[in-house]
């Protein structure tokens, strides 16, 4: 029961409640319209759809009192300050990149500790790190930090750099060149670029994508045809040349090209959707050559990982759900003359190349293996790796004759080790000095069985001396989507979690890649209740076995994530005490209007596509399912008023329905941050403030009137 002069302080905010340790929050009011759609005879009715206007004054107004009422809840727990300079405390240590080489310069990144932006560094190749000075600082861009280094690129002699920026944490980018040697711009800003690399020919131009600037918002409004162009340096952005794209015919919603190392050749990949792609390709060394395809139809995912004069190196799963990587001459490219170099195995591979060699990733239940292979597909060696966890490099310009690859998992943070490509011997180049003694921390590997009985793995990570006993506060991560695998890595924010004695568990659920396209698809369309059923029999897993109980589950996810936690939320909402739904697609009806949106379809469907998708979507779709009168747990919806990926308004309009239907005393609530984006660029600054209130109101809600383990400054 809190104190008296407790429930004073907030009487303009809450009501005191004698019974419930929780305030009653009283909600801004959000007004209804009566908006409806009708989907194949069935009445949908979108009271909040003014919402979606994010250029208005109205969703400004309401952005405004949404994040005075979180704000104001928050200030009142008595450890969110402590938590904040702690989290501070952590973070405060060097970070570094691996070095990679670009003409006469070695560069990495490095942030000295609570830098908003990282900064790029180089050195004289031969010389010593120690030598190194600032080349380009991103923390300069902006006073708040919040223009961020998007994306480098430099000629293959590394006397130009193309580097893209992003303002307010937007998918709109701007793309700047400079001479590296004097450091000053060359020719004018490429405007209005999103969702592209930078590819140079020589060093006469580049290759980018965008799509034409859309009417209305351009955080929100539908962009669905991706061009590639060509720029060249010195002539003026309006006179660049359209390479692919544009056709009534056909429309791609992503498109990318990308020139060979030896500027043979263009590689060209489009696609409708966030799976499946057609690869092209364009002969540089013949005037007017045309665009010939080498994979014409989107049932497979398809890429160039290397050439060797007119000999290709294809990273693909067509015919082959774990990917393997063939070889085929570029002038007859058709998947029927590819030969296999390193054949499809039991597990999922991930390619890469450097020094002279190949390397082969496996996912082995969503572990690191590596195997190096020669240019002909013999096995070299299979590569020894520090430790259990994940791995990520192994590559670099093969004219090289030395790599770097970082490693980590979730009890150790990301180190940077130097590999001989001779001897196969892996050396420790760079370690992180952090305020964490992992040696006091468990992280292990568990399977569980979902709903209809596929095993599903998960890694659990605590301290060692907690004891089972069904009291731990428990914070459950997942994803499961677009073919992307949850491997084991380090987050700092999450020391503060785990020194608290909380237990962080994170599932492979389906829909993600860990065990290949079969994997992928088992959670997609008609099949996306497996990915919420293999979430919901996680929890149920930890409880089981006593790790926590259901008053000190949180469950937390980001974008597709978001997704996750607001389907079961809805579907479980008696399974866990703390919901925190992070910059999500919560209205699955219309997600396909916004941005670039309808490329998710592979995963999702639409709603317009059939009547039985429209029914699959319109009973799971968290904004649909918010049921009146119903107790729902402590929930913090996160968004950003930047982000064009995830627009805020999915978020806005569940937030809205929630705390309409709601009828629990625990707190449902939005915290809405300005200038921001979905989450790619991020000041440091932010992501300290975003994860104290997380965690703050993660402990409150589980009862925590003081935090387990005390903190020094804690008041």
């Amino acid at each position: 029961m809190k104190s008296f002069l407790f429930c004073l302080s907030l009487i303009l905010l809450f009501s005191c409640n004698q019974e419930k340790k929780e305030a009653q929050l009283k909600y801004p009011e959000t007004k209804k319209v009566d908006t409806v759609d009708t989907y194949f005879g069935t009445q949908v009715k979108d009271p909040y759809r003014w919402l979606e206007d994010d250029r208005s004054n109205e969703t400004e107004e309401w952005v405004s009192r949404q994040n005075q009422t979180t704000f104001g809840y928050l200030e009142q727990i008595p450890y969110r300050k402590a938590i904040e300079n702690r989290l501070t405390e952590i973070w405060n240590y060097e970070k570094r990149g691996a070095p990679f080489e670009e003409g006469d310069f070695t560069y990495f990144y490095k942030n000295d500790g609570l830098q908003d932006q990282s900064v790029l560094y180089r050195y004289k190749n031969g010389s010593l790190a120690k030598e190194a000075k600032v080349f380009l600082n991103p923390n300069t861009f902006s006073e708040e930090g919040i223009i961020s280094l998007a994306g480098t690129s430099f000629t293959e002699d590394g006397s130009l750099l193309a580097y893209s920026i992003s303002e307010g944490g937007s998918d709109w980018r701007k793309v700047i060149v400079m001479d590296t040697k004097s450091k000053e711009k060359v020719g004018d800003t490429i405007q209005n670029v999103k969702f592209s690399g930078i590819s140079w020919k020589g060093n006469e131009g580049f290759y980018y994508s965008s799509y034409k600037k859309p009417e209305g918002s351009e955080l929100s409004a539908k962009t669905d045809q991706h061009l590639l162009y060509y720029h060249r340096l010195g002539t003026d952005q309006k006179e660049d040349k359209l390479i692919f794209g544009g056709t009534k015919e056909e429309k791609n919603r992503y498109v990318r090209g990308s020139v060979t190392h030896d500027d043979r050749y263009l590689m060209i990949s489009a696609s409708v959707s966030t799976s499946g792609n057609k690869l092209f390709i364009k002969d540089l060394t013949k005037e007017n050559a045309e665009i010939r395809p080498v994979v014409n139809d989107y049932n497979s995912d398809n890429y160039v990982l290397h050439n060797e004069a007119d000999r290709l190196f294809i990273v693909t799963n067509r015919k082959a759900p774990n990917r393997k990587l063939v070889t085929v001459d570029a002038d007859q490219p058709k998947p029927e003359n590819w030969k296999d170099l390193i054949p499809e195995q039991e597990n999922v591979l991930n390619a890469s190349k450097g020094a002279g060699y190949l390397y082969a990733e496996y996912m082995v239940d969503a572990i690191s293996q590596v195997k190096q292979f020669d240019l002909d597909g013999n096995l070299v060696r299979k590569v020894e790796l520090p430790g259990i966890g994940t791995i990520s490099g192994f590559g670099t310009k093969m004219e090289k004759d030395e790599l770097y690859y970082s490693f980590t998992n979730y009890k150790t943070p990301t180190s940077i080790y130097k590999y001989d490509v001779v001897s196969g011997k892996s050396e420790l180049f760079h370690s992180p000095h952090v305020d964490f003694d992992r040696e006091q921390y468990v992280s292990k590997q568990v399977f569980y069985s979902s709903k209809d009985g596929t095993k599903i793995p998960m890694i659990i990570t605590h301290k060692k001396s907690i004891e089972l006993d069904g009291k731990n506060p428990t914070m459950l991560y997942g994803y499961g989507g677009f073919n992307i695998s949850i491997t084991p890595s380090f987050n700092t924010a999450n020391i503060i979690w785990l020194e608290q004695g909380g237990v962080y568990a994170v599932p492979n659920i389906r829909g993600g890649g860990e065990y290949g396209e079969e994997w992928h698809k088992a959670g997609t369309k008609m099949n996306k209740q497996n990915v919420f059923d293999d979430f919901i029999a996680a929890a149920e897993y930890l409880i089981e076995e006593n790790y926590t109980s259901s008053d000190r589950l949180a469950i937390k996810g980001r974008s597709n994530g978001g997704l996750l936690v607001g389907a079961t939320m809805t579907q479980r909402p008696d399974l866990m005490e703390v919901a925190l739904p992070g910059v999500g697609v919560l209205d699955m009806l219309r997600y396909h209007k916004f941005t670039a949106g309808a490329g998710w379809a592979y995963d999702y469907g639409t709603s317009d596509e059939s009547e039985e998708m429209f029914e699959y979507l319109y009973d799971y779709s968290p904004l649909h399912n918010v049921e009146q009168d119903t107790d729902y747990p402590a929930t913090l919806v996160i968004t950003a008023d930047h982000d064009d990926r995830v627009v805020p308004a999915h978020s806005f309009k569940f937030a809205a329905e929630l705390q309409s239907k709601h009828v629990g005393e625990d707190p449902v609530l939005i915290r809405i941050e300005t200038d921001s984006g979905h989450g790619a660029g991020k000041p440091t600054s932010k992501i300290i403030e975003e994860n104290s209130d997380i965690f703050a109101f993660t402990f409150y809600n589980m009862g925590f009137e003081q935090l387990p383990v005390a903190l020094d400054d804690e008041k």
